[in-house]
Formats: structure tokens, C-alpha cells, sequence
């Protein structure tokens, strides 16, 4: 497994994520992770969706919360065939809580602690911390990676517009 030191970095601490890089053109790398039901999904269940996939460290961190937030708000603005997901390692259990407590419906989360094949697969597995590092990818409808932010330091948020307006213009 490729693993790329210094890619990101938290509090300036570098960081070394597991993983080949996942770059604009590439096939969208296939994963298995739980729903917040315990189900098992993976990229098949998405076929023929735009989707705008965001991998943070924790829900239950200040930065992680308002990314998570922001995308559910800025959900309500986009088209029926765009679907946001947040793939964290936080438990299914902890996800379904954070979502209740936070309104956050417009968003799915889902988790990759069982397996870390999301992480594996994207190239965002912090090896240090088995966290997922932040970033931000959009997938056109036939499987195709069009946008990718890996967010270099991990306490810093994402270009949201970027995103949203790559996913905006696959409609």
C-alpha cells in the first residue's frame, strides 16, 4: 500500500496518509462502508448520482461540524440528482446521534471504522491517528472523479465553492 509522508498535516504536524492519491479523471475507487442502520454500502449504491463525497476526522470536532453543517445547508440549493455523503471513522451509532442532535438531514454520513476501505481505497487514511484526513471529491453520474481538495491542514476547512460548483455543472 502507497503511503505518502507529509501529505497533510495537523497543527502543522505532518502526516502520512495510506493510499494511492485519487486525482481528476481517475475512476472513482469502489468502497465499503455502514450506514448509520449498520448496512453495508458501497459506490454501486450511488450509480448514476452526482456526488459530492467529504471525508473528515470526526463529527464531533468544531471544524468537522461546520463543514458537515455547511454541505447540509448548501444541499437545499442543488438538484434532486446530487447526493452528499460524509465519511468519517466515528461509529454508526455516533454518526445517527451527531445528525439528531445537529439537524442534519440532507447530508449522509457514514462510517469506515470496520474496514477503512474508504480510506484505503481514496488515499485519505491518516496512518497515525487511523482517522480520515479532510477532503473533498465530486463524481460525475458515470463514476468519474471531476473534483478533488485534499485539505492540507486538517484544522482548516474545505473550498466549499469549488465543490459545489463542480457538482453544479455535471447536472
Amino acid at each position: 500500500m502507497t503511503k505518502r509522508q507529509g501529505a497533510a498535516t495537523f497543527h502543522g504536524t505532518p502526516l502520512t496518509l495510506v493510499g494511492d492519491e485519487v486525482k481528476v479523471g481517475d475512476k472513482a475507487p469502489d468502497f465499503t462502508v455502514l450506514d448509520n442502520d449498520l448496512n453495508q454500502v458501497g459506490l454501486a449504491d450511488f450509480a448514476g448520482k452526482i456526488l459530492i463525497i467529504t471525508s473528515v476526522p470526526s463529527l464531533d470536532t468544531p471544524v468537522c461540524d461546520m463543514e458537515t453543517r455547511r454541505f447540509n445547508t448548501e444541499a437545499g440549493n442543488l438538484s434532486e440528482h446530487i447526493r452528499i455523503l460524509t465519511i468519517s471513522m466515528d461509529l454508526p451509532f455516533a454518526q445517527k446521534r451527531w445528525c439528531g442532535a445537529a439537524g442534519v438531514n440532507a447530508v449522509s454520513t457514514y462510517s469506515d471504522h470496520r474496514l477503512a476501505s474508504f480510506g484505503e481505497n481514496w488515499g485519505v487514511l491518516i496512518e497515525e491517528l487511523r482517522l480520515l484526513a479532510r477532503a473533498v471529491f465530486v463524481v460525475d453520474a458515470t463514476g468519474v472523479v471531476r473534483y478533488v481538495e485534499l485539505v492540507r491542514e486538517m484544522t482548516a476547512e474545505p473550498y466549499y465553492e469549488g465543490a459545489l460548483n463542480a457538482a453544479k455543472k455535471l447536472v
